[in-house]
């Protein structure tokens, strides 16, 4: 079983390693394809594992996460996809890839892929969403899900659950219903939720 190359990772950080490499194997990806993946899970940890001190804090197994929500509620999806969901960070900057990472290690059209998705409070969001292709478009919902879902235990982004809220009703949730119905479903039912803790 193909595992995080990142040497010596934190226990659950193998464990989310393992957990998508089996997801991904399930739904027919090839050894070289969970290789590649596995590349982009080790991307998308490294700044956790250099800041994140609590391995329970919401924000890091996220990038594993993302790429599940895609397996579990998708199915099937190539693995260049899965590798922009891990590699897209829409809530902590300081948490996210530097391109130029990007490009180095997977290559230009994925560093390419994972910057034209909007970030939350972009002016032309919905506008942008809307040009996004069919798997850059499931990434970003994807990742975006995942984050929304464990909003509720970030009270250092408390701030803005109301905005946040109000966006995903003017943007996420109509953009999740173009895209994929199981999608819509999950960003449906966050929004009927959440707006309880408001």
């Amino acid at each position: 079983m193909l595992d995080d190359p990142t040497p010596n990772p934190p226990t659950r950080a193998r464990q989310m390693a393992r957990s998508l490499a089996v997801a991904a194997r399930g739904h027919g990806a090839t050894d070289a394809e969970l290789e590649a993946l596995a590349r982009a899970l080790a991307l998308g940890m490294a700044p956790r594992l250099e800041s994140v001190y609590d391995d329970h804090h919401p924000a890091y197994l996220h990038p594993g996460r993302s790429a599940l929500v895609l397996l579990h509620d998708v199915g099937a999806v190539d693995v260049a996809v899965l590798m922009v969901a891990v590699l897209h960070e829409s809530l902590d900057s300081e948490l996210r890839v530097r391109p130029s990472d990007i490009e180095r290690d997977l290559g230009a059209a994925a560093a390419r892929a994972v910057a034209e998705i909007p970030l939350p409070g972009d002016e032309r969001l919905v506008e942008r969403l809307l040009a996004l292709g069919p798997g850059v478009s499931l990434a970003a919902l994807a990742e975006r899900l995942d984050q929304l879902r464990h909003l509720h235990l970030r009270e250092d982004h408390i701030d803005v659950w109301a905005e946040t809220h109000a966006e995903v009703l003017r943007a996420w949730l109509p953009f999740a219903q173009r895209v994929h119905p199981e999608l819509a479903k999950r960003y449906a039912h966050w929004a009927r939720t959440f707006v309880k803790r408001i």
